[in-house]
């Protein structure tokens, strides 16, 4: 559809090169995420987004994040990440701990099973990674990919109150 000669109210349709960008996209997106998936189910019986939080738990301090920050990190929503930690409870490679100066807030806390078995997955992860990513691409294509999805990614996050973000709800 030509945009050019829309009536004001028409959505602005993507043109048939931004058509091909967004479906090669969502083709590459959905694919690379059942990789890794099924790269970490294989190795760990874990999810991907399982994965990150351990991830994330063994790079803060003291390998423990409170439940609000290791949600904003992951970019999910609390009720998503309290089944997530749930699960990686039952698995001993998390535990929680109640916030002495918040009542209501909670740690999460990485176990050294957790640990562990981030250890033992990690290079596997990163091969896959390495493998259906960065193999593919020159240093160059690599950098502009950075940069776009930084792009993508600000402006996807807004800075003020009020903004409707995963970690929020």
């Amino acid at each position: 559809m030509n945009t050019a000669s829309a009536p004001a109210d028409e959505p602005q349709w993507l043109t048939a090169e931004e058509q091909r960008v967004w479906r090669a996209y969502l083709h590459a997106t959905t694919l690379l995420e059942d990789h890794l998936d099924r790269q970490l189910q294989r190795d760990a019986g874990m999810p991907h987004i399982y994965y990150g939080l351990l991830v994330g738990l063994a790079e803060a301090p003291h390998r423990r994040l409170r439940m609000t920050e290791l949600a904003m990190q992951a970019k999910i929503t609390r009720s998503r990440l309290s089944h997530a930690v749930a699960r990686l409870e039952k698995s001993g490679w998390v535990r929680r701990e109640d916030c002495p100066s918040d009542k209501r807030g909670q740690f999460a806390v990485l176990t050294d099973a957790g640990l562990e078995v981030l250890r033992r997955t990690a290079p596997g992860h990163v091969t896959a990674v390495r493998q259906a990513l960065f193999d593919r691409l020159t240093p160059q294509q690599q950098k502009s990919l950075g940069e776009i999805m930084q792009i993508v990614a600000e402006g996807l996050q807004p800075n003020e109150a009020g903004a409707d973000l995963p970690w929020l709800r």
